[in-house]
């Protein structure tokens, strides 16, 4: 299916997601469809979400109440869950886009795609790997609201290279994260050329990054600080070799 013609279901957990990431989300969500469906799950009567409603308002987000029966507890899982088996059933969704780091949501779309639903989701470094692989793409937010706040700075001042580096200092205790290591990405890549390569060693780029994208669903270059495409983000690697034939590139091993 053509992605202009992807109805798309976004459904945010706003109990697990910061607002300051909305405009990221909407324009990551834009690119994979039309968003059809934009529900926004949490408890509207507290004041943990209060941030979130100026947001609903810009972005035409759906409020959906959730009263928390539990204190401390996110209350949002139940509706959300509900929602997305009733768009499911009611035929007008070919796609879903889930926004939150919590891990219990693993169930629900692997039974999305058992319906041949596309999925794919959003959210924090935090998120469990084991949510992150049932995704067709998994967008790390924090990662990449880091790179395009920095890419504002810089388009502010391009003096500020010292006070860049300070922000983008690791932090001295090491943070949760399932973010694939950039080693680990480029050498999967380099086997899979050394094993599908044609004798000449090249081989069609769109192959590698299907076979990429369905072993590291939550790749991106933005986890590494670099807002580029994918196969630019080889092409400056010393590893490989990019070449075009028309329309079609290909790469190799170095």
């Amino acid at each position: 299916m053509d992605v202009s013609e992807r109805s798309i279901a976004i459904l945010i957990d706003a109990e697990n997601i910061s607002p300051k990431y909305i405009s990221l989300i909407i324009d990551e969500a834009n690119k994979h469809g039309k968003l059809n469906y934009r529900r926004i799950y949490g408890d509207w009567t507290g004041t943990q979400l209060k941030k979130w409603k100026d947001s609903c308002l810009k972005h035409a987000l759906r409020p959906v109440q959730q009263f928390a029966s539990v204190s401390g507890k996110n209350s949002s899982d139940f509706s959300l869950v509900i929602d997305a088996m009733d768009i499911l059933s009611s035929g007008k969704a070919t796609g879903f886009c889930i926004i939150s780091s919590d891990g219990d949501f693993s169930r629900l779309i692997v039974r999305l795609k058992e319906d041949d639903m596309y999925c794919f989701g959003m959210g924090e470094e935090k998120t469990p790997i084991s949510l992150v692989s049932s995704y067709e793409s998994f967008t790390y937010l924090d990662t990449l609201y880091k790179v395009v706040q920095a890419e504002k700075k810089a388009a502010q001042d391009k003096n500020n290279v010292v006070a860049k580096k300070k922000t983008t200092a690791s932090p001295k205790k090491k943070k949760e994260t399932s973010i694939t290591p950039e080693y680990i990405i480029k050498n999967y890549v380099k086997q899979v050329i050394e094993r599908e390569a044609e004798d000449d060693g090249w081989i069609m780029w769109s192959k590698v990054a299907n076979m990429l994208k369905k072993k590291y669903p939550g790749f991106n270059p933005t986890n590494y600080g670099k807002n580029i495409k994918k196969l630019a983000y080889f092409k400056r690697s010393q590893k490989f070799s990019i070449k075009n034939e028309g329309k079609v590139a290909f790469i190799r091993n170095k």
